[in-house]
């Protein structure tokens, strides 16, 4: 199936807007969709008999930085007998020190390799995955403070009794 007819079928099941942008740079065609649709589209992608993308491949977090005031979450999924990717991004206002973390619905009761890559993202950037079974640190200690992955990160100088920076 193209790019171009899974388009379509998901402008049919959800509206024109459920992709808000597109980008074509890449050999895969990127799809900006809105962050609450994305627990649906997900579904819907993986059940759906024409794309069935039974294989979520990997999913990325980026801080975009204080200027640009965003964070993307971005999915690669894959159709292990039809031989096509999809890759969806979501776009969440980057949050201010003091202030909640950025949330994104979990896909992970869809993908259970979802799970850790979720956790991953929270560990590492601060987004938090709404309804996620178990969302916890899983790279750093629990008590560890902030997430280094994010452009404004600050690491502790000392982590209980021992020096972090060299």
């Amino acid at each position: 199936m193209s790019s171009e007819e899974i388009k379509s079928l998901l402008q049919v099941q959800f509206g024109e807007n459920c992709i808000l942008a597109e980008d074509k740079r890449s050999p895969q065609t990127i799809w900006q969709v809105p962050c609450e649709l994305l627990p649906e589209i997900c579904f819907f992608l993986q059940q759906n008999p024409q794309t069935y993308l039974d294989f979520l491949s990997c999913i990325t977090g980026i801080d975009n930085g204080k200027e640009a005031g965003t964070m993307e979450v971005i999915y690669h999924l894959y159709s292990i007998p039809y031989n096509h990717w999809v890759i969806l991004k979501v776009i969440v206002p980057r949050n201010a020190e003091n202030e909640p973390l950025p949330e994104v619905p979990t896909i992970s009761h869809i993908w259970k390799a979802a799970d850790w890559h979720e956790r991953e993202i929270y560990d590492l950037l601060g987004i938090r995955f709404t309804n996620h079974p178990d969302l916890r640190r899983i790279l750093l200690p629990a008590d560890w403070q902030g997430h280094p992955l994010r452009k404004d990160y600050v690491p502790q100088e000392n982590y209980h009794g021992i020096q972090v920076k060299y």
